[in-house]
Formats: C-alpha cells, structure tokens, sequence
C-alpha cells in the first residue's frame, strides 16, 4: 500500500515545493491538492460553509500549487483531491493537467469530483443538478484533447469541432484519472470515464471498497481498479490494506515549515518499514 498526503497550501504555510521535498525525503509516495476557486461568503442552501476550515478559502490554486512542487521533486507522484471540474473550462484545464504532467516526468494524477456546494456552482454558471452530466462529457472532452492530434467533441454541455492543443501527456493516453463520490452510481462512473476510485473515509466505506475491489472491472480486463482513501487514519492502515486500499491520503492541515516537518516525521516513525 502506498501512503500520501492531501494538503491545501496557503500563503501562510509551508511552500508547495517545500512539502513535496520534504515528504518525497522522508519516503512517501504522493501529494495530492484540493480544489476550490472560492467559497461563497452567504449561501442560502443547507450546505454548511460557516464551518469550513479557513484554508478552504484561503488554498492556493490546486494546479498551480501542482507545478511548484512538480519543479521540487523528481519522483513523488502529484494529484488533485479533487479537481472540481464542473467550475473549469475543459479545454483550458486538459493544457493544464498536460503541462503538469510533462513538467512532472509523467507524475500527473486528475482526480475530479462534481463539487458540493450550490451556490459555488451558480457562481460558475453551473445548475448543481447538471454537475454529474457537466463533469463527464468535460472529462470526455478531455479525454479526446490528449489522445488526438485533432479532437472534437460534441455533447449537451460540451461542443467543439477539430482542435488542436499540445502538449500531451507524457501518460499514455492520459494520466489516471480518480474518480470521487460514494453513491449508487460511482461504479458505473469509475468505469464509464475513470481508471480508479478516490472515495473519502466515511461510515461503511470499507465494506464498499471490498465489494468494488471484488466487483468492478473495465470492459474486456479482469484486474481490479485501484482504490485510494481521502483522508484515511494513520491508526488503521492495516485495516485499510486488508480491504484492499492501495493508496491512503492522510489530510493534514497547513502549518509552518517547523510543525509540518514534526508531523511528517511522526508520521514516518509510525509508518516505519511500511514506507520502504
């Protein structure tokens, strides 16, 4: 089993390049980046923002953090936890993670959610109720950008006719794209435009993932698809392993250069050979 971290920079924190040296030197496998371009001062809807952490508003963009550290680090595997694509141009954004990917050595993973609150959708010109559809004909689109010299796409939200974009990914066809989300539908999502799950911790989730690891397979292959938990505990890696995660991301919170480096290496000790 792998182990990373997810963090959301700030300018008050530790230096996106800076976390990725130190976790790629203390052994860990990834840094992964969350995703907001803003978060609405007053929402009428039930979802909760006075509660938020402060770096949710205050995070550094994900894939501009991304490139800091890929230009830091030469073999931690970078990503987003998630990119809330929904609220990004999809052409804009497949230069995006193409760039990263080639300034990172082939080290890109996308992973992509629809997003949660209402009113940061609106604020894109993006009907919550759409966000699942949006998200995958973006990702489609996407999709075709970096697999073609000539790429069209035409969908319900998503219509362009013989484009050219380069870079492309040095990940053939693409980087791995993770798939969020724990509905009844993540499973036919996964498989439909992604190459592995990224659920977060949560009640059940375990039991979730052993079925899908047991269940879910691409069209024509028998391997399972991988798994990565959002936010696991370090107390219960074995547990996690045992039900078949292959990649924890422990949620850490932005500090100074000298606590990061304390909870890093804490971490570390308690991991011991696991890292090796």
């Amino acid at each position: 089993m792998k182990f990373g971290f997810v963090m959301f920079p700030t300018s008050k924190a530790i230096t996106p390049g800076d976390f990725g040296t130190l976790l790629e030197d203390r052994g860990f496998e990834s840094l992964f980046i969350p995703d907001h371009t803003h978060i609405p001062a007053i929402t009428p809807e039930r979802d909760d923002v006075t509660n938020l952490a402060p770096e949710f508003k205050n995070g550094l963009d994900a894939l501009v953090a991304l490139s800091a550290i890929a230009q830091a680090t030469t073999t931690l595997q970078i990503g987003t936890a998630i990119l809330l694509v929904p609220q990004r141009d999809p052409l804009i954004t497949a230069k995006e993670v193409a760039s990263l990917d080639v300034l990172s050595g082939g080290r890109m993973n996308l992973g992509v959610g629809p997003g949660w609150i209402k009113q940061e959708l609106r604020n894109h010109g993006t009907d919550p109720d759409d966000r699942w559809h949006l998200m995958q004909e973006r990702i489609e689109a996407m999709q075709q950008i970096w697999s073609h010299d000539i790429a069209s796409y035409h969908g319900r939200f998503v219509n362009f006719d013989h484009i050219t974009s380069w870079p492309k990914p040095l990940q053939r066809p693409h980087p791995p794209i993770l798939v969020a989300g724990h509905g009844p539908h993540v499973a036919e999502r996964v498989i439909a435009y992604g190459d592995e799950w990224i659920p977060m911790l949560r009640p059940k989730i375990l039991d979730h993932i052993t079925e899908f690891k047991k269940t879910v397979r691409k069209p024509g292959s028998d391997q399972p698809l991988p798994v990565t938990l959002f936010g696991g505990e370090l107390r219960d890696v074995d547990t996690y392993a045992a039900a078949g995660v292959d990649r924890v991301l422990f949620w850490i919170r932005p500090a100074d250069t000298a606590r990061m480096t304390k909870t890093v290496d804490r971490i570390a000790l308690r991991l011991g050979n696991r890292l090796s």
